[in-house]
């Protein structure tokens, strides 16, 4: 969090530059980074994070923008790096308290349509398709994008140039030999912006803390090829459906094993039919649906399923418990988790590991074979990009604050002059005399709760996050006049279990609730006020001695 004794940022600096986290930096996930000049605004990405079991109903997290929001009639445009969540996913959410221009390479900007029009506001966001390789005019803002490699199509590095310097946005990358979909990374090009002068990298810190080299897709190819031929029943694949790459990897190598490919989940269809419009997959051949596959031969098929993390709904979840009506794994068969683990989402993987081995099913993780590669650098591709633009200072993001040290020590020992660690809410001076923390804006994180957006502190998730812990209650009670007319009525919920109402949980609870509203006064009686609390804390009391539990409490007074 920013230090609070600094200046709260009213506007752009009019006579200079500066880099702002509103998302992403001391965390992975909800990007957003903006950045100010000459009394404007730029937005770099908008992503959104994911729910965990500490905040109940919840599947989508996202940086509060309350700051752009204040800031709009200054902020001249968002641009999107590549078309991951953590990186696109708030923009149908925030836009509408926005309403600039969105700027997008191909495959984000059909991405994103999709994801618009299911909020309903396709017809109201200019969306502007940048070529690869191309250039916007955002005054003062002009903006080149440089095609990388990642683990989706068409990543890109931002070149930012503005009249106090240029700044590199490397967005999600790494320095793949053998990327199979899309181009390479344009190397020539980044010594070329090196050769031009680079102020300032604002860098991906996200695997800073592995030695070497990332790996290639096209190694993971011939490894998957290999693993996928021992097996002799069914197999399953579980990857991002994002990670078109690894799509086509897979299908590559189910086809050289003689298996026909099924997808078994919503968002591989929807990724697969964008990727095909902008020219991606057109050579994987017939791709099918699981009622499909469901009479093939084990050894004949392969599916590809959603849910590597874990996630509740999705495909290889269902599957694991028995729930989905076509793909049944079990005894012989085989499920190949070709990813990585994301912080946070552990407790949700491993439950979902020792449902399938308690089915029967084989695991193979990248701890076992060959079947992933990260598609951030690692430390020896983040040596080469320094070495290719030799910026003046590094400013380390899209990583846990550990991260971000260790990449601020990393590239001062690579020859860097000056690197900066900093938090969300900072704001960085980089031009003149950078970098600096001059200032903070107000940061905090909303949740996309049904179908609303709500904030983090709000009432509502407290209440619930309260719920899961320590259980709720509801007392009525009814009076006439200042007498009981009966017992009170104690509904509970997470408290007591069948065992504890025969011994006498509720009653007791009864008998603290009526014994505490009748030792109130004639005049307290006639308070609705004094009647409630009086009840609600007597509960309370009892549930914190006999459980340790202060559970959410509801008073309901009736009076004749």
């Amino acid at each position: 969090m920013s230090d609070k004794t600094l200046p709260q940022i009213r506007r752009a600096p009019k006579d200079g530059l500066v880099f702002l986290p509103l998302g992403g930096t001391g965390e992975i996930g909800m990007n957003l980074n903006v950045y100010g000049c000459n009394g404007k605004w730029l937005a770099v990405d908008m992503g959104v994070s994911f729910g965990d079991d500490l905040i109940p109903g919840v599947d989508v997290v996202m940086a509060d923008h309350l700051f752009l929001e204040e800031q709009a009639d200054d902020l001249v445009g968002i641009v999107i790096t590549h078309a991951h969540e953590d990186h696109i996913g708030a923009v149908a959410y925030m836009w509408p308290d926005l309403r600039c221009p969105v700027y997008a390479t191909p495959f984000a900007a059909e991405f994103l349509k999709l994801k618009l029009k299911e909020e309903g506001i396709d017809r109201e966001v200019p969306v502007h398709v940048v070529p690869l390789g191309g250039k916007i005019s955002l005054d003062p803002f002009e903006v080149e994008f440089v095609s990388l490699t990642h683990s989706i199509p068409e990543p890109n590095g931002l070149m930012i140039r503005t009249p106090h310097g240029n700044v590199y946005h490397t967005g999600d990358w790494k320095l793949d030999p053998e990327p199979l979909v899309g181009p390479d990374a344009d190397t020539k090009r980044l010594r070329e912006l090196g050769d031009e002068g680079v102020l300032a990298v604002i860098s991906d810190s996200t695997n800073i803390m592995n030695p070497g080299h990332s790996g290639s897709e096209g190694e993971v190819r011939r490894s998957l090829t290999e693993v996928i031929g021992q097996y002799g029943g069914k197999v399953a694949v579980s990857c991002f459906a994002s990670n078109v790459a690894r799509l086509e990897t897979v299908i590559g190598a189910a086809r050289a094993n003689g298996r026909q490919v099924c997808l078994v989940g919503r968002s591989l269809w929807r990724i697969v039919d964008v990727a095909r419009e902008c020219g991606y997959l057109q050579d994987v051949g017939r791709l099918l649906e699981a009622e499909q596959a469901d009479r093939l031969p084990d050894r004949e098929v392969l599916y590809i399923c959603t849910g590597s993390q874990g996630e509740p709904r999705a495909a290889m979840t269902r599957i694991a418990w028995g729930h989905h009506p076509y793909v049944k794994l079990g005894k012989g068969d085989v499920c190949l988790f070709s990813s990585r683990v994301i912080p946070g989402n552990e407790r949700a993987i491993f439950r979902l590991h020792n449902q399938l081995v308690r089915e029967g099913v084989e695991v193979v993780t990248d701890r076992d074979a060959f079947i992933h590669v990260s598609g951030h650098p690692g430390q020896e591709e983040v040596a080469e990009l320094y070495s290719l633009l030799r910026p003046q200072m590094v400013i380390p993001v899209h990583g846990e604050r550990r991260h971000l040290q260790v990449h601020a020590d990393f590239a001062l020992n690579k020859g860097v002059s000056e690197a900066a660690v900093i938090d969300n809410g900072d704001v960085l001076q980089l031009a003149p005399a950078g970098p600096k923390v001059i200032a903070s804006a107000p940061v905090g994180r909303l949740t996309v709760d049904g179908d609303r957006i709500v904030p983090m502190d709000s009432p509502v998730l407290k209440d619930r996050r309260k719920m899961v812990t320590n259980g709720a209650a509801v007392v009525t009670l009814v009076l006439d006049g200042t007498r009981l007319v009966a017992d009170p009525l104690v509904t509970t919920h997470g408290l007591f279990t069948p065992d504890d109402d025969e011994e006498g949980g509720s009653d007791t609870l009864v008998r603290a609730v009526r014994d505490a509203v009748e030792r109130l006064d004639r005049r307290e009686k006639t308070d609705d006020g004094a009647v409630q609390e009086a009840a609600r804390r007597a509960l309370r009391k009892v549930l914190h001695l006999d459980q340790g539990r202060k559970p959410v409490t509801d008073v309901h007074l009736v009076r004749l």
